[in-house]
């Protein structure tokens, strides 16, 4: 557990470090996609799930 943490933080962190600088290339998505499994196997996944879930009910439930 301790070493997915680890590998979730690093992602996370290039992850922003590379949406920061605005270009956004093929090694730079395969690190959003990688940070996108690593969280798929940790403890939060159910949250980011059911956050997800609910976000997608409220934004179809807007009328224009």
């Amino acid at each position: 557990m301790a070493i997915s943490i680890s590998v979730v933080l690093l992602l996370a962190i290039l992850a922003v470090i590379f949406l920061r600088n605005g270009g956004l290339k093929f090694s730079h998505a395969l690190v959003c996609l990688l940070l996108g499994f690593y969280l798929a196997s940790t403890s939060i996944a159910p949250t980011i799930h059911s956050g997800l879930t609910a976000t997608a009910e409220i934004v179809s439930g807007l009328r224009p």
